[in-house]
């Protein structure tokens, strides 16, 4: 399996990974899949940031995504990121999800910024859960039925962890 920058040829199967968790799932709380061209946007506005957005190809497939943004727009989160990270259905257990989010960890780490957090959809998600842990999440704390989605009220899991120095020593500027 390769990790890879994603790239405009990607946004088909981007769209149909993340289209199956939005009518399917609940770790999205969109409750409306986003067309490709949406999809485009959210990619180019993630590069306009200067932030990474990864695909795991297996067999010339894509099998998943990863991507980070800012937590939060104000100044004083500048050394804080947030990742999403979605994988195909069928291809589950497979080791892409670690894959994607490691080498997420590993670019964040690289430029600086300290804090990754994860809000994982519904308290349910053991998958999102397990893979979060394993690459050195902790929950922070779980907000209850912040969400209404296929007829029922959903939990969103915070969940954090370190990068580099972490909250050690103070930063240098990004």
């Amino acid at each position: 399996m390769d990790i890879i920058e994603a790239q405009e040829q990607h946004l088909s199967a981007i769209t149909q990974i993340y289209a199956h968790h939005v009518t399917c799932g609940v770790a999205s709380f969109e409750t409306e899949p986003p067309a490709r061209a949406e999809m485009r946007q959210r990619l180019e506005k993630t590069r306009h940031a200067g932030l990474p957005w990864y695909v795991a190809v297996h067999e010339g497939r894509v099998r998943g995504y990863c991507y980070l943004s800012r937590y939060r727009e104000r100044h004083a989160y500048q050394y804080t990121l947030e990742d999403s990270v979605y994988v195909d259905d069928t291809f589950r257990q497979q080791g892409a999800g670690i894959a994607l989010l490691s080498q997420a960890v590993a670019w964040a780490e690289q430029h600086g910024y300290r804090q990754l957090i994860a809000n994982i959809g519904n308290s349910e998600n053991e998958g999102s859960l397990r893979l979060h842990a394993r690459a050195g999440f902790t929950v922070i704390g779980t907000l209850k039925s912040v969400g209404m989605k296929h007829g029922r009220w959903l939990d969103t899991v915070l969940m954090q962890r370190p990068l580099g120095e972490g909250d050690n020593t103070l930063p240098q500027t990004i």
